[in-house]
């Protein structure tokens, strides 16, 4: 019986490829067997034929394709190329729609067959994922995981030595290959073990001339260049391989099958049982791993199960449609309590209330939001920033602290992603790593993944209200006094363009959403944001949303696109959820040509800030308008303004509203009408103030009298 060895990268470019085409010409020169080669990484399309120098008439596909009684050296004769050298080579396809015809099938009785004749088969699995690649790990007795000393590689070669992991592939079997090492390297073996957990099988040391010159003679160095360090290199592998008679003790292990379904589950959307990696801080390091605990160990094992019994991704699919959902939720609970029934429950779960809380938090991994799901339905949480997947911070009454709960792997993560992002028609991969998205109830999420992210996966959540906030609730807060409310629901009715201006956090986007509800029901207002936020009461209101690249890199609509398009709309107000680039010279422009009592919101820390990161947002429009023409826009398109601030005991505030009076000379003149007064701390660290006018009164009055609306000019008495 021959052995099959997998070579598996952990991302592209570590030199798998040439890897895997050496260690079986090695093999050959040190043995003298003959060794077969298959190229199975359909990503590279015939990167072996470039390194071998070898281009079979027929490639996998074909052979998978084919029907004989059985596989031996005269019928693999026609998709097989015999070298000189004494080793054999089956291609990959060199064109992506002829690969999508893979029989998987008939892959399996090729591998099973090969190693009746070859004593070994080097099979080049790409990244090692994809069905066709999985069936060579089925029946792998030695899988070889390529990495090299590289932050970002070894980031991303945890990461697909966890899907493996989670397919339930011995970890004796999983060996880790340095490649392109040298003693000069910053990462070293030990940096590396410790943050994949694992000690590395073997180091091939950095050898760039000779890898060059080989490759463009479309030759292996290992037989250009047998007497190059590098080739020694592969020689001891090999023979260390032999010596330790390894491959024959990893064939005793037992190994898992069916590992294609369960990955297109996995990736499909049921919730994740990966076992992470242990690590402990490093350059690479993501979290602070603990040991897995009891409680987690069982819902991993139920998670596997479940995978099993129950058509997952069929269920997360149908989950988009709300009449279906309390069907999925009973079948699942269904088939959890099934599995449960089945383990020894009597410690871990000693009352009916520890057993139902393991079964809820196993149905909310598996249709819900995981671990997010109680945060999301605790009314104190205001902010969920989840740092690494053990790593839970959550904002309550203004302060962040760090939660108990924690996800059970990173694709459990990836999966609760892939449910929030996935429905409102966006995405986020490799290619596009971060991307704004909403919840159902509104409220806001901005996620990063790796690479960007090198401790894995972040999530940051702005939760909504279930409750919409109202001018009477802020009142209440102590972020304004009724007076000042009543004040700005005069400014929004008399249809000034008004700015709330604040920092990341501030509550801009709800005082924004609180002044919209201001405007009169009979208007026809159209809301432009990135991610729908504002919830508006009334009938007559059109909502706009951005929308991304698609996988083509086409397809983006930007805010500025439907600012225009809404000017078409006949609009009585247009809210935009934020100007953060060349949208503001757009704004302005509607504020000024008859659109008043517009709405938005920039990020700045006091009014005169705001005004001027206005102008810069305009230039980022691209017009090279000069700075005079700008100021003087701004100037007559903005009323007033509005600063929100989150103060230092985690209280969210308006701390002035102040006027854009006009311009003169080139500064645009501004005047505070209120502002907030600190004047100390309670007993509780809680800042004291009030809100009091400056004395000043807005020229806009005399406007919104002659409209008949009554304002007391006793409102602005400084006190």
């Amino acid at each position: 019986m021959g052995h099959i060895i997998a070579i598996v990268g952990g991302k592209g470019g570590v030199g798998k490829s040439v890897f895997a085409a050496n260690m079986a010409i090695a093999y050959q020169l040190n043995f003298k067997q003959r060794s077969l080669i298959v190229d199975l990484d359909f990503q590279s399309l015939g990167d072996q034929n470039i390194i071998l120098g070898m281009n079979p008439p027929k490639n996998i596909v074909d052979l998978t394709k084919t029907q004989v009684p059985q596989w031996d050296p005269k019928t693999l004769a026609p998709f097989m190329m015999n070298h000189q050298q004494g080793f054999s080579f089956i291609g990959a396809p060199r064109e992506a729609a002829v690969a999508k015809d893979i029989d998987l099938d008939g892959l399996g009785k090729f591998f099973k067959a090969a190693t009746q004749i070859f004593p070994w088969v080097i099979v080049d699995c790409g990244s090692g994922t994809e069905p066709h690649a999985l069936k060579a790990l089925e029946q792998a007795t030695l899988i070889f995981v390529v990495t090299t000393p590289d932050v970002i590689v070894v980031n991303q070669t945890r990461r697909i030595m966890s899907k493996i992991q989670e397919l339930l592939f011995p970890p004796e079997m999983i060996q880790i290959i340095i490649n392109r090492y040298s003693q000069t390297n910053l990462i070293n073996p030990q940096m590396i073990q410790k943050n994949l957990g694992k000690s590395p099988f073997f180091a091939i040391p950095e050898e760039a001339a000779t890898c060059e010159a080989s490759l463009a003679k479309s030759q292996p160095f290992t037989i250009a260049n047998p007497g190059a360090p590098i080739s020694r290199a592969f020689s001891d592998l090999v023979r260390r391989i032999d010596q330790a008679k390894m491959l024959e003790q990893l064939a005793k292990l037992n190994k898992p099958t069916g590992t294609a379904k369960k990955l297109e589950v996995i990736q499909g959307g049921a919730s994740a049982s990966i076992m992470p990696a242990p690590t402990d801080g490093g350059i690479i390091s993501r979290s602070r791993s603990a040991p897995v605990d009891p409680w987690t160990a069982m819902k991993l094992r139920v998670h596997r199960a479940l995978i099993d019994v129950v058509d997952m991704k069929k269920m997360n699919a149908d989950m988009n449609d709300p009449r279906q959902k309390d069907v999925l939720r009973a079948k699942t609970t269904k088939a959890i309590v099934d599995v449960l029934n089945k383990e020894d429950l009597a410690q871990l779960c000693p009352t009916r209330e520890h057993r139902a809380q393991l079964v809820k938090e196993i149905l909310d991994e598996a249709l819900g939001l995981g671990p997010l799901e109680d945060l999301l339905a605790d009314d104190t949480v205001t902010e969920i920033m989840v740092n690494a997947r053990d790593q839970i911070y959550v904002e309550q009454g203004g302060r962040p602290g760090l939660s108990k709960v924690t996800f059970t792997s990173e694709q459990q993560m990836m999966n609760v992603i892939e449910r929030i992002v996935t429905p409102l028609g966006r995405r986020v991969d490799e290619k596009t790593p971060y991307v704004d998205a909403r919840l159902q109830d509104g409220s806001r999420v901005h996620v990063i993944i790796p690479p960007l992210a090198l401790r894995g996966p972040t999530i940051t959540i702005r939760k909504f209200p279930k409750k919409r906030i109202v001018a009477t609730d802020l009142v209440k807060f102590g972020s304004m006094t009724q007076e000042i409310s009543d004040f700005l629901r005069a400014c929004v009715e008399a249809k000034l363009n008004m700015i709330v201006s604040g920092g990341t956090g501030s509550g801009k986007t709800t005082l924004l959403n609180v002044l919209s509800n201001h405007i009169p029901a009979n208007e026809r207002i159209i809301t432009v944001e990135d991610a729908a936020e504002l919830q508006l009461g009334q009938d007559h209101v059109v909502r706009l949303e951005t929308r991304p690249k698609n996988i083509e890199g086409e397809g983006e609509v930007s805010i500025r696109d439907l600012i225009k398009s809404c000017l078409r709309m006949r609009p009585d107000r247009i809210v935009v959820g934020e100007c953060r680039g060349g949208e503001a010279l757009d704004m302005l422009q509607a504020m000024n040509t008859g659109h008043s009592g517009s709405l938005t919101t920039v990020h700045a820390n006091n009014p005169r800030e705001s005004l001027g990161r206005l102008e810069t947002l305009v230039m980022m429009a691209g017009l090279g308008l000069p700075l005079k023409a700008i100021r003087e826009t701004i100037a007559s398109a903005v009323n007033v303004v509005v600063q929100q601030s989150r103060l230092a005991d985690g209280s969210r505030k308006v701390t002035h509203i102040s006027e854009v009076v006009g311009i003169q000379g080139d500064t645009i003149t501004l005047q505070d009408i209120f502002v907030f007064k600190q004047e100390g701390l309670d007993k509780n660290r809680k800042i004291i103030g009030r809100f009091v006018p400056t004395g000043f009164i807005p020229k806009f009055i005399e406007e919104m009298e002659a409209k008949g609306m009554k304002v007391s000019r006793g409102l602005f008495v400084a006190k």
